[in-house]
């Protein structure tokens, strides 16, 4: 069964995915330079999602766990407002993060479910961690291009397309370990 958290991330990966084609709709004549910040948007949008996506997914498996609006219950209201306050300074979705907040709400590891394709969890904690170093470092330092200078631009096309199929593979089976450990 799909989470509604899955549909809602799928919807919302379409931002950095229309950046991508908005990117290569510019390429097919000589492309401005300063086009290149589609691409970087486009990563800093992907990894939005997934943090979007972690947090809508967390919050729905506790609702799971404790009986969707189960209200009345003192230790279900401590237990969703310490997730909700929690979830105010979770931000960046880290492999570690991630793991620790499942861990601590629902005794999950859900790293251990990224398995797919040619990944498994070692390696794809490790991808993942690359990117949230990379969009930390486009969201705080811009790396926007310099005139002039031929250093490689901070997120090629080719870059973008795997971070966001990456991003993607990553949340269907997150989606899939939760809904088999729920």
């Amino acid at each position: 069964m799909t989470s509604k958290s899955l549909q809602t991330f799928e919807h919302i990966i379409q931002d950095p995915i229309d950046l991508l084609n908005h990117f290569d709709s510019l390429n097919n004549k000589p492309p401005p330079p300063e086009a290149e910040v589609l691409k970087r948007a486009g990563l800093v949008m992907a990894l939005s999602a997934l943090e979007t996506y972690i947090e809508d997914r967390i919050l729905e498996a506790v609702d799971t766990v404790t009986g969707i609006g189960n209200e009345t219950s003192l230790l279900a209201k401590f237990y969703k407002s310490s997730l909700e306050n929690d979830l105010k300074y979770f931000h960046t979705p880290s492999t570690e993060k991630v793991k620790n907040i499942f861990q601590k709400f629902l005794d999950i590891d859900v790293t251990e479910g990224w398995l797919w394709n040619n990944y498994d969890p070692i390696r794809a904690r490790k991808e993942l961690n690359l990117i949230v170093k990379k969009r930390g470092d486009i969201a705080h330092r811009s790396w926007r291009p310099v005139v002039g200078q031929t250093a490689p631009h901070a997120v090629t096309r080719e870059d973008l397309r795997k971070q966001i199929r990456f991003i993607s593979d990553l949340v269907k089976a997150t989606d899939i370990y939760i809904n088999n450990k729920l």
